[in-house]
């Protein structure tokens, strides 16, 4: 059945408590995490799913949306399932957020060797990939084990993520990664909790990753009602400064997807966003416009 996950340790009334992100999943046995792909079988945590990619492309930088990391260039990206997060508006919620019937359907998608993914990469002529489309940290193991192979064959890693890990899982993986854009969704503790996330959690590893060389750019999907306090925008965009200014800043506007039905966010708003944001930062990018 799957792989042995990394970031877990046994209780002592038989359930496994998952480390991988903020949440700490405690999980009886035969069930699985809010995630949806770790579980655990037997006291053991399990995640089916590593190496198991269910949606491949290859992708202009830009839509990662990275756009001061070799823009103009092309990357491989693959995308598996489950997500640490439950945002009613996700684009990608068939993957991040499926059916409870399609988590056990890993068996039909064929596993990919490490070495495999870096000559699957170096054949279509790139140097790049991403784990991108779901929450990339689900299959960190993989990553992990993939990571040297791919820095030994001239492929840099990319993971696009809502950052909500625990602080081990983030340390683990920065030296394996060479750039990265985190979703920074909210600025309050209450707006990411109606996203079922954490704000601490996803600043602590943004923080670790630039602290430690890696390339990061944020993107903040203004969301009506949810994020468009200018007050706490300025502040996020004050946290993001003392960081550093030149950390580019892409702020997309949200359109109607999964349990989210108000109508796009409004042009107006995003140009505020904009003006307050270039006040401190160096790199500011309009989306979805």
């Amino acid at each position: 059945m799957g792989t042995t996950s990394r970031w877990w340790k046994r209780d002592e009334d038989g359930r496994v408590a998952c480390g991988l992100c903020f949440r700490g999943c405690r999980i009886t046995d035969g069930a699985a995490g809010a995630c949806g792909v770790r579980l655990n079988h037997g006291g053991t945590l399990l995640s089916p799913w590593l190496g198991r990619f269910c949606a491949r492309a290859v992708d202009p930088i830009e839509k990662k949306p990275l756009a001061h990391w070799r823009p103009g260039s092309l990357i491989y990206s693959l995308g598996s399932l489950g997500c640490t997060m439950d945002c009613p508006f996700c684009q990608n919620w068939r993957i991040a957020r499926p059916a409870k019937s399609v988590y056990g359907a890993y068996a039909s998608v064929p596993f990919l060797p490490p070495e495999a993914l870096a000559r699957e990469v170096r054949g279509l002529g790139l140097d790049a990939l991403a784990l991108t489309y779901n929450e990339p940290t689900l299959q960190a193991e993989y990553l992990l084990e993939a990571a040297p192979l791919l820095r030994e064959a001239g492929i840099a890693t990319v993971l696009v993520t809502n950052g909500a890990m625990s602080e081990e899982a983030a340390r683990d993986l920065l030296p394996w990664i060479s750039a990265a854009n985190v979703d920074l969704k909210a600025f309050t503790p209450e707006g990411y909790r109606r996203l079922g996330g954490d704000l601490e959690a996803v600043k602590r590893t943004v923080a670790l990753w630039v602290r430690g060389g890696v390339h990061v750019e944020l993107t903040h999907l203004a969301v009506p009602g949810l994020n468009d306090d200018m007050a706490a925008f300025a502040a996020m965009v004050g946290w993001i400064a003392s960081l550093s200014r030149d950390i580019p800043l892409h702020i997309t506007r949200c359109f109607p997807a999964r349990r989210h039905d108000a109508p796009p966010t409004s042009r107006a708003l995003l140009r505020r966003m904009e003006d307050a944001a270039l006040a401190e930062l160096a790199h500011v990018h309009l989306g979805n416009v």
